[in-house]
């Protein structure tokens, strides 16, 4: 199992977040335009991942179709990245109902993926499919194992060609990948999060329980750079082992770390993951582990060095 011919060096990239995943009802996140595209291509990025929340803009009920208006807006930051020969990762993100009861809503993701693909069954291969974030809660392995599969064989009926990036349970988590079952597929991939450790990268977030306690946590020791080195060792040579392409779809840091530390980390992590073949996509572009300003329109100076100066 490998990547299409479009794939095999791996790529940098850019999560754009807080944009098409923001949830329906709540104000308008990043505001996705041509020059975020520009931007982003211009300072050596040459792969973006649109997370985008589907699942808000789809009817509850069967055939469960995605609002005309919606696709429109999704079209024109694809084509427009594709414009600009950056490869494009779309995926399902933010879609809670179905890790919380997937029993209700399996179908409805298949109907999801069903238009999607149907949608963009003839752009290039340059056009990545990632089936669900982050799958967790009721999500089991077993469970997302079963649905995975079912899913690609629709994926399949219009997508022969096209990569397809499917990550485990426990939110993408590389202690996961064992869990993982990934069809005999030609064009599939795995995918990995990396926000190790937890008490450095998310200290102060307000999402996660006990943050507040790990603010002041500091990066950059011997022991912390081996930690690293052994995790992404540890999953690339699980991929390797059944011959399937291995791609980092976020790592990050939230802005409550020190700077210092933040940029020590990052290119530490994207320096291991290219010593192993691995691209990667950073986390994220413009919200608040973001490595671009978008109220000053300018880069985090030091976080574009750490993701894309050589060395």
């Amino acid at each position: 199992m490998v990547l299409d011919g479009t794939a095999r060096r791996f790529r940098r990239g850019v999560n754009f977040g807080n944009a098409l995943d923001s949830a329906r009802e709540a104000p308008a996140g990043l505001l996705l335009g041509e020059r975020h595209l520009d931007v982003a291509r211009d300072a050596g990025f040459d792969l973006i991942r649109l997370p985008v929340r589907w699942s808000a803009w789809a009817d509850p009920s069967a055939p469960h179709l995605i609002e005309p208006g919606f696709f429109d807006r999704v079209d024109l930051v694809i084509n427009g990245a594709l414009d600009r020969e950056l490869t494009v990762v779309v995926n399902v993100h933010h879609y809670d109902e179905l890790q919380r009861v997937p029993d209700e809503h399996e179908d409805r993701f298949v109907a999801l993926w069903r238009q999607i693909s149907a949608r963009y069954a003839g752009y290039p291969t340059t056009l990545w499919f990632e089936l669900l974030n982050e799958p967790r809660d009721a999500m089991t392995a077993r469970r997302w194992n079963r649905l995975l599969s079912r899913t690609l064989a629709v994926v399949r009926e219009r997508n022969r060609d096209r990569t397809v990036v499917i990550g485990p349970v426990q939110m993408n988590g590389f202690a996961a990948l064992p869990d993982l079952e990934l069809p005999a597929d030609d064009h599939v991939a795995a995918t990995v999060h990396y926000y190790e450790p937890m008490t450095f990268t998310h200290q102060g977030a307000a999402w996660t329980p006990g943050a507040d306690r790990w603010r002041g946590t500091t990066w950059g020791s011997d022991a912390d750079r081996d930690a690293v080195r052994s995790d992404l060792a540890r999953a690339a040579a699980w991929a390797h082992q059944r011959g399937v392409e291995l791609f980092v779809g976020e790592f990050g840091t939230y802005d409550q770390a020190d700077l210092a530390s933040r940029v020590a980390w990052t290119r530490y992590v994207r320096w291991q993951a290219e010593q192993l073949g691995l691209s990667w996509c950073y986390w994220d572009f413009g919200t608040d582990f973001g490595v671009y300003d978008p109220g000053s329109g300018s880069w985090r100076e030091p976080l574009r060095q750490a993701l894309l100066d050589p060395g």
